[in-house]
């Protein structure tokens, strides 16, 4: 009989509280077990020493007999300095997915569309700008040698 170190829930609905408890592996969550070594209460502050009780001595005999902790409560057992628990990376769980990187890369195409678009047409209002004063400089010589001409 595998045994594991589990949370099962009690409480209302949208006001959980959990026992920390030892059962058999393949009992359900709430159903029977074989001890309860301690309470967890999630809706108190993270601070607060109310949020996680633990029977210490009881922890630490079923860890001795073989009882395996879940993730959750190893993480209660290693604040408590009961087990060290192993840290743990995972480098691709802050990845995006699939869809959301196509997404990320069509938008910045997007914006290198907009600023190149931006960059040529501030190009052509600078050689708009030029063109006609180049235009008009030789236009208004015409009419200054017309005037002399005449006169």
């Amino acid at each position: 009989m595998s045994i594991s170190i589990r949370l099962s829930r009690g409480g209302a609905k949208k006001r959980p509280y959990y026992r920390i408890v030892v059962a058999n592996s393949r009992s359900p969550r709430d159903g029977k077990y074989l001890e309860q070594i301690g309470t967890y209460n999630p809706l108190l502050a993270k601070d607060s020493g109310e949020r996680v009780k633990l029977i210490e001595d009881r922890a630490r005999y079923w860890l001795g007999v073989g009882a395996q902790p879940t993730d959750r409560v190893a993480r209660f057992l290693d604040a408590a300095g009961i087990v060290e628990r192993a840290e743990r990376s995972n480098p691709k769980k802050g990845e995006p997915g699939d869809k959301a990187k196509e997404r990320a890369e069509e938008r910045a195409a997007k914006i290198a569309e907009a600023e190149e678009a931006k960059a040529a047409a501030e190009e052509e209002a600078k050689a708009a700008a030029a063109a006609p004063a180049a235009e008009e400089a030789p236009a208004s010589d015409d009419a200054a040698t017309e005037e002399q001409a005449e006169g």
